[in-house]
């Protein structure tokens, strides 16, 4: 079990084996009861139990599950103790670790059972635990990351936004044991916690170069009512912008120019003929009645940019419906005889309309700055949109014509890429940090995805992700306006 060397107690028993993404488990510290740890394959989640005095002082007592890491990273779970406990001070929370010993530096995010939530650090082996408090109490939304030898603890009550706390000064080495935890803070009881959408990000490296670089992507399903999200397929290439098909079997994603159609029942990728077209972008829409696709496709012989095409949904020679460029496709009516898109006209990005076969386009918007993102409501009656107008991008609602152009978001994050549930009751979107210029929505950042009534109210977050660029470009809700699905992404997890 434990041996001392040097004076030191050091683990003999944190080799458990494999569960989940973690390398294996164990306890730390000399516990009177050992812990466990329980993984579901089909939700993704990870049921946790452990024992332990406590974590504070010069030693810890506590259950881990944990994965070797390097370099910069990011750690998120949505966290939450199971019954009211024994004990206060129980802490569940995210962990990175230097080594196996109990008295071993580290930096934590730890969530107590009375609700404080702090910032746990070691500076030093040996050396008594230090804290820095929140001001949030009980979050159940939880992320720890290392960027650039800089310690953050982000957590949130779901449905809401981050508070942040930072912390440097402190080296844990470059390779280190990062992952979930749990301690009772009473050695003769075993609490226990689950812990969902787990997460473990590698981000860009600083000298990442945008649409030359890439990082690997996962495609997830949210179910927008818990906020659970599941990985239903990972891949090193980059994958953007997932469509899901009416009759809900499918979803349809670009990747490296082209289109790919991927059985939600069997989980492997199909390309999709595309013809000539295959510079596409992620702008994909399909028909109301499912039959057909809507792209945009960079024709550099043409040398207009980014124009429309429209192609049967199964594959086929595309056909050309605008001929000024750049546009971007974003909607189609539900009636199927118009398409939304941006365009580039004169040095401004406007909404435009025009009819499916083809034909003259109709400029809806003239307001200043970038304005983007337009779909179509289910009842064909309203375009939704974002501009950035106010100096932030926000979200905008207007007819179909044009008229009585409403905004509908006002506050200090940029939205973008409003989608209408099925049902015509919500609209999601992503949503870009202040830091992100308004007219810009870049790969690989700290995102979140919002929900709202379309009658209005306060945005809800749904899901805390790494992603940006493709995450969620085009109308990704189930047909049954219960689940999205949407893109997030990782660099490789040594």
């Amino acid at each position: 079990m434990w041996k001392v060397l040097a004076g030191l107690m050091v683990m003999s028993n944190l080799h458990n084996g494999p569960v989940g993404i973690f390398e294996s488990h164990g306890d730390v510290g000399p516990v009177l009861n050992a812990g466990s740890i329980l993984y579901s394959k089909d939700s993704q989640e990870y049921r946790i139990g452990g024992s332990g005095t406590n974590m504070w002082f010069a030693h810890d007592e506590f259950h881990f599950a944990w994965k070797q890491l390097q370099g910069d990273f990011i750690l998120r779970a949505q966290v939450s103790f199971e019954g009211e406990g024994v004990d206060a001070h129980r802490k569940i929370g995210l962990m990175i670790r230097k080594d196996q010993s109990t008295d071993s530096p580290y930096v934590d995010a730890a969530v107590h059972g009375d609700g404080l939530t702090s910032m746990q650090f070691r500076k030093v082996a040996h050396a008594n635990t230090e804290e820095q408090k929140s001001m949030m109490k009980a979050p159940d939304i939880v992320e720890l990351s290392r960027v650039g030898g800089v310690f953050h603890m982000r957590v949130a009550h779901f449905g809401e936004v981050f508070q942040e706390e930072t912390l440097s000064g402190i080296d844990l080495g470059d390779r280190v044991y990062a992952g979930i935890f749990i301690t009772s803070h009473n050695p003769d009881v075993v609490e226990r916690a689950t812990f969902s959408n787990v997460r473990i990000v590698v981000p860009a490296k600083p000298d990442f170069v945008p649409y030359k670089d890439y990082l690997g992507s996962k495609l997830e399903i949210l179910d927008v009512g818990s906020g659970q999200a599941k990985i239903i397929f990972e891949t090193e290439k980059n994958i953007e912008a997932p469509n899901w098909t009416h009759d809900g079997k499918f979803l349809i994603y670009n990747s490296g120019g082209k289109l790919y159609r991927f059985p939600l029942r069997t989980g492997k990728p199909e390309p999709i003929n595309t013809g000539k077209a295959d510079r596409l972008n992620n702008d994909h829409v399909l028909s109301a009645d499912g039959k057909q696709i809507g792209i945009s496709h960079n024709a550099r012989e043409i040398g207009k940019g980014s124009l429309i095409y429209t192609m049967p949904i199964t594959g086929g020679e595309p056909k050309q419906i605008t001929t000024d460029g750049p546009s971007y496709l974003h909607g189609w009516s539900p009636d199927g005889k118009l398409l939304s898109y941006t365009g580039g006209r004169s040095g401004a990005m406007d909404i435009f309309t025009i009819p499916a076969s083809g034909g003259t386009e109709t400029r809806l918007t003239t307001a200043p700055g970038l304005n983007d993102g337009s779909e179509f409501s289910p009842d064909g009656k309203h375009i939704y949109f974002n501009s950035s107008r106010s100096g932030t991008m926000q979200l905008y609602r207007m007819k179909v014509d044009g008229s009585e152009q409403t905004q509908l978001t006002n506050d200090a994050f940029n939205n973008w890429f409003p989608h209408i549930s099925p049902d015509g009751k919500w609209i999601a979107f992503i949503t870009f940090g202040h830091e992100i210029s308004p007219t810009d929505h870049p790969y690989y950042k700290h995102v979140y995805l919002r929900f709202m009534r379309v009658s209005g109210g306060e945005p809800k977050v749904i899901a805390y992700l790494y992603g940006g660029q493709g995450t969620i470009n085009v109308p990704s809700w189930s047909p049954d306006s219960k689940k999205l699905a949407f893109v997030s992404h990782t660099g490789p997890v040594n």
